[in-house]
């Protein structure tokens, strides 16, 4: 199995709050396997949909789920999801963020943007498209390359809805083959499968209510178990950085600015408080934390995932896209300009050795050289493969040069500073999504 793959588990330091968080999760898998459908179901049976809505998404006098999700005209056109459509509702126990994405190819891209940022996955698999009465029928190239990307995205929970059970002559028997197809693939993708549930989104067994015994299947609704799941952590544990976002400058919002600037972001990794000495990057400057501001102005310590407002106790020149960083934690060189890291190339444009992109990084724009492609993942058989070029929607391990170095840190110990967004400099299309493995 390629290491390359393999990432670490979150440290979940609160289970109990992170149950009771919003949950945002994303739906993903092939075309046409009932991804719109199965939220429009979870909208509907948990009475999130008032009565209009559901009037308005009809079509020869029944509801069609999908319509609920699919807003653009050219996607109720052709009937397929082209953007991803963002949904929010809540249940008694939890509050839900969904992000309902396509299953095109060319639209990867898309698919890659809602899961960078969810805590969840359910993968959709269509029972009718696949040959259930083998013993372990083969699973469509796109439910794998999802699969891969959601864990190369470290989304911490992977779910596998079986879907159009309802529609087969044996639905036992398919379920049980089509699971034992997803466990030898997630086994050899090294994929932690949190549940794999037998639905039918249309009908709606095991979406919301439980159907016990249907399938032979005794366990929880998919409902019951995305209200189950954790949300994911904030990187808390890793040294204290902080991209900057917006400078504000000379305020006087405290007696103790003394008219200095307001260094405004989301704090990425560690925590921050008053008298904490931080480093710039670029430039290596330090200074002490003066005051620390959340997000409502009032003075007070704040750790990851959280924005916050820092005043140093001197002036330095600091701008968007820099970053402050704990002067202890990331060696005596924080800044690195070499990088290995696992990209999913997004652009019909190939990648090639020597092509020069924009790399973005938080809010930083540097400029970023191909320098080599190590290998190609082959989705099918998991296996590395010499390539000469990154085709769209591949995936392979690619060396980098950056122009200016940045605070990058492997992408299995933090999401924000472990990843990258690849920018064509010509068209200035997204080209690709760059998960750091290693730095020098």
């Amino acid at each position: 199995m390629s290491t390359i793959l393999q990432t670490s588990k979150p440290d979940v330091e609160n289970a109990e709050q992170d149950t009771r968080a919003a949950l945002r999760f994303v739906t993903c898998g092939s075309v046409d396997d009932g991804k719109s459908t199965l939220i429009g179901r979870l909208l509907v049976d948990s009475r999130a949909v008032l009565q209009d809505q559901l009037a308005s998404v009809q079509r020869s006098g029944k509801v069609d789920l999908a319509l609920l999700t699919d807003g653009l005209q050219a996607e109720r056109e052709q009937g397929i999801t082209i953007d991803v459509a963002y949904r929010y509702f809540n249940t008694v126990a939890r509050k839900f963020i969904i992000a309902d994405a396509p299953g095109h190819e060319q639209y990867t891209r898309n698919m890659v943007t809602a899961a960078s940022s969810a805590d969840a996955a359910v993968v959709l698999v269509d029972a009718t498209k696949l040959d259930w009465q083998s013993a372990l029928p083969n699973l469509l190239p796109q439910t794998r390359r999802h699969s891969l990307l959601v864990k190369l995205l470290r989304v911490p929970s992977i779910v596998f809805a079986v879907n159009k059970l309802d529609a087969v002559e044996d639905p036992a028997l398919a379920f049980e083959h089509i699971s034992a197809a997803l466990r030898q693939f997630t086994q050899d993708a090294g994929i932690t499968a949190h549940a794999i549930v037998p639905v039918s989104a249309l009908i709606g067994f095991n979406v919301v209510d439980a159907n016990p015994g249907w399938c032979n299947y005794q366990g929880p609704a998919l409902l019951a178990i995305l209200e189950q799941l954790s949300a994911t952590p904030a990187d808390t544990a890793q040294p204290f950085s902080f991209p900057v976002q917006w400078v504000e400058k000379f305020s006087s919002s405290s007696d103790t600015t003394q008219g200095r600037r307001i260094f405004w972001g989301r704090i990425a990794s560690g925590a921050v408080q008053v008298g904490q000495s931080v480093s710039v990057l670029p430039g290596g400057k330090s200074a002490v934390v003066a005051e620390v501001l959340d997000h409502a102005r009032s003075p007070k310590s704040v750790r990851a995932g959280h924005s916050a407002g820092i005043i140093l106790d001197r002036e330095l020149d600091v701008s968007r896209g820099d970053v402050l960083l704990a002067s202890e934690g990331f060696g005596a060189s924080p800044g690195k300009r070499e990088l290995t890291a696992t990209v999913a190339w997004m652009d019909d444009e190939p990648l090639l050795p020597g092509r020069l992109y924009w790399a973005l990084q938080g809010h930083r724009w540097v400029k970023a050289k191909v320098k080599r492609i190590v290998h190609q993942v082959n989705i099918n058989t998991l296996e590395e493969q010499s390539a000469t070029q990154l085709d769209a929607n591949a995936i392979g391990v690619v060396e980098l040069t950056l122009q200016e170095p940045i605070a990058a840190v492997p992408f299995a110990e933090s999401r924000i500073l472990g990843s990258l967004v690849l920018v064509d400099t010509a068209s200035h299309k997204t080209s690709g999504a760059a998960l750091v493995l290693s730095t020098q």
